[in-house]
């Protein structure tokens, strides 16, 4: 087959399109691509092979790692191939999010700590270690939480409401069930935490004074929310300058009976979706990872992300 019709090949795949685009500026990895596409490996390596074939990209290791870019010494056709397909991609619907989420990917990366700290949750359960779990490392970051007001948006009974406000100067837990909010402030009153204190209200509107908190969170509260882009701007009113948001949500999944089972509005959220609400809403710094992926069906995954008020 001629080099040109293998370009035409190459290209007449979608996916490839994107994965052009996404390389027109910053050279990635498999795994990178993998995150930003939401598509698995294998597949992911199958369609670099093809444009790899034909010229389109290159690749280099790092270490165990392989990087691929796209060819700088592409020359004639194959130059304009590439600008070919940078400008048919533009014209996906992928495409936003995937920049978006090629963005996040390269910030992170930057971020040192952050692949330290991963490198470190991989090796946790591997070998077994006296007095090394989760929940004492859960107590040993809570004594470094500074004298904060916190609100727990969508906070359920108040499980991690309790544990912050064990170190925190206030917390103020929101949920819309009035027997939930009564238990939590039963619970919290017996426990004899009078910085802890429970609200009915909604997410949308949740009853706190604007611009008196320095810490929001939603754990597993947004994909309840009748609008999450909505709650996340009423999260913003709430925090005093510079303030931060924290979310937990499940990534975005396809196990429908979370509707029936769980009650969930929302089937989880694609990490461009939250990048782009959050930055709508005003926040900066906004940093968004997945944090823990289950071994058993449905396998969901969770994502953390989080921001500074501008």
């Amino acid at each position: 087959m001629s080099p040109t019709l293998k370009s035409l090949r190459a290209l007449s795949d979608q996916t490839r399109l994107r994965i052009v685009a996404l390389l027109e500026r910053e050279e990635l990895s498999v795994n990178e691509l993998q995150e930003i596409t939401r598509m698995g490996q294998s597949r992911i390596s199958t369609h670099l092979g093809l444009l790899a074939d034909c010229g389109l990209v290159k690749s280099r290791r790092e270490g165990k790692r392989t990087f691929y870019k796209l060819n700088p010494d592409a020359e004639g056709t194959t130059a304009e191939f590439i600008q070919l397909a940078i400008r048919g991609a533009k014209e996906l619907h992928d495409h936003a999010s995937d920049q978006i989420n090629l963005k996040r990917v390269v910030n992170r990366r930057r971020e040192q700590a952050q692949v330290f700290f991963n490198q470190v949750a991989g090796r946790f359960d591997r070998v077994y270690g006296p007095g090394r779990s989760w929940q004492a490392f859960g107590h040993l970051l809570l004594r470094m939480l500074p004298a904060i007001t916190v609100a727990d948006l969508g906070a359920g009974e108040g499980l991690l409401s309790e544990l912050l406000a064990r170190r925190c100067k206030k917390v103020i837990a929101v949920d819309n069930s009035e027997k939930i909010v009564a238990f939590g402030a039963a619970k919290a009153k017996k426990a004899g935490l009078k910085n802890l204190e429970f609200r009915l209200g909604d997410l949308q509107n949740p009853p706190v004074e604007a611009g008196s908190v320095d810490l929001v969170i939603l754990s597993q509260a947004l994909h309840h929310a009748e609008d999450p882009a909505a709650a996340l701007v009423s999260a913003a009113k709430l925090l005093k300058p510079h303030g931060q948001i924290l979310i937990l949500d499940l990534l975005a999944h396809k196990f429908d009976k979370a509707r029936e089972l769980y009650g969930d509005r929302w089937l989880g959220f694609a990490e461009s979706d939250l990048h782009r609400w959050l930055e709508a809403a005003g926040f900066k710094k906004i940093e968004i990872t997945v944090v823990a992926r289950e071994e058993e069906p449905p396998h969901f995954q969770t994502v953390l992300a989080g921001g500074e008020r501008g």
